[in-house]
């Protein structure tokens, strides 16, 4: 590997075009998000995206916030258009009519919402184009229902009811759809490309070497990775007090952070005041997570709320050994003491123990590494999208004429 550890944006792997008869014409899919900024719901996009079948789907991308825009070159190395609708911020609604001169212009077959206030805004918009040329409209929500403004869920809860399919990415997030919203969602756990994977975990001895020689991790001492934005959702309050702790601090284990955002002054205030220096690094953003994880002995996600968490996915596509808290849709990701170890969320005390545990026992550590890495096949982002392709061409039978979803009730 020539030193150089491989950058996600480089392991998106370009889909293989099937070819298809040339009188039969491909489904128009338009994939809207607010952000394609670093965050498991875009990688998921991305990963959907770059991985569909070209042979029957043509996919366009449309980002509403002009700044979030990180994997945009990901999703454009695979010869996908991006269409920035040029939002400055969240009150800056110019991009809805945009949104609305593309669609009209285009004429996609499906509109498929990611992130609620792309849903909730441009819905709306996409209804209001006449009938014989409306598109079918698809929303995934992936995280949970009541985290989003009240506006946001109002305008939600108003109109989802004329989407073709409500996807939830897992059970917890569809339980926290409202009753009606829900009756009618189905669950589909995403996933990851794979093939991302598979080169590094040939070469983990390399790539550990290589992780632990940059960031100086000495022989002996146990490498504890996060991957995750610094949110307030995130738990990095109670990573720190559990590094922190008598238990842990006397242990040699240096822990890791990869992610940015607005907590940073912060979580680095905190940083100082429990006296952590070395022993506890905010990498800021990386793009060689799945490196990072490869390497690492323990990937800790402490998170308060999760809706079914990309990171853990990837952690178990490289045999990595997980701790996490019991939010959301990690238990689907994570059987305790199978793949992984699960504690309660917002309690340091016990998120140290299980650190403590996994530390003493390099058996039970190499024993949750080896299970994660034997389910890494649940998690296919191919198995994903073939299933999403599905329900695209049983609401759009006749591409390029698009079909009506049904009325409510009907």
């Amino acid at each position: 590997m020539d030193g150089h550890l491989p950058h996600y944006d480089s392991l998106v792997q370009p889909s293989v075009d099937r070819p298809n008869p040339p009188s039969t014409p491909r489904i128009r899919v338009l994939l809207v998000t607010k952000s394609l900024g670093h965050g498991g719901a875009e990688r998921l996009l991305v990963d959907l995206a770059s991985n569909g079948d070209r042979g029957r789907f043509e996919y366009q991308v449309a980002l509403v916030l002009e700044s979030e825009d990180a994997f945009v070159p990901a999703i454009e190395s695979q010869g996908i258009v991006v269409h920035r609708l040029g939002a400055t911020h969240n009150l800056d609604l110019r991009w809805l009519t945009t949104f609305r001169r593309l669609v009209l212009g285009q004429r996609f077959d499906i509109v498929h919402f990611h992130l609620p206030y792309s849903a909730a805004l441009g819905r709306p918009v996409a209804l209001s184009i006449p009938r014989r040329l409306r598109p079918v409209t698809f929303y995934t929500e992936h995280s949970m229902w009541d985290r989003v403004s009240p506006l946001v869920k109002l305008l939600n809860r108003a109109t989802i009811k004329f989407d073709a399919e409500v996807i939830a990415v897992s059970q917890a997030a569809l339980d926290a759809l409202p009753g009606p919203v829900g009756r009618r969602a189905r669950v589909l756990e995403h996933g990851v490309d794979l093939s991302a994977s598979s080169e590094l975990v040939e070469m983990r001895s390399h790539v550990r070497t290589a992780v632990r020689a940059e960031l100086e991790v000495p022989d002996g001492t146990l490498l504890a990775l996060t991957v995750a934005n610094l949110r307030s959702e995130k738990g990095y309050d109670v990573l720190l007090e559990c590094a922190g702790s008598p238990n842990i601090r006397n242990l040699p284990i240096v822990f890791v952070a990869a992610g940015s955002g607005g907590l940073t002054e912060e979580l680095a205030d905190r940083h100082r005041a429990l006296g952590l220096g070395a022993r506890f690094r905010f990498l800021g953003h990386r793009g060689d997570v799945l490196a990072l994880m490869t390497a690492a002995d323990l990937v800790i996600l402490p998170s308060h709320q999760e809706g079914l968490p990309v990171v853990l996915m990837e952690a178990t596509s490289v045999g990595a050994t997980i701790v996490a808290t019991s939010v959301g849709g990690v238990p689907q990701i994570i059987t305790d003491g199978v793949n992984g170890l699960l504690v309660p969320p917002g309690r340091p005390e016990e998120l140290a123990a299980a650190i403590e545990r996994l530390w003493s026992d390099p058996e039970l550590r190499s024993a949750l590494g080896r299970q994660a890495a034997a389910e890494r096949g649940r998690f296919d982002v191919t198995r994903a999208g073939a299933e999403i392709e599905r329900l695209y061409r049983s609401h759009v039978p006749r591409p390029g004429r698009p079909s009506l979803p049904s009325e409510p009730g009907s």
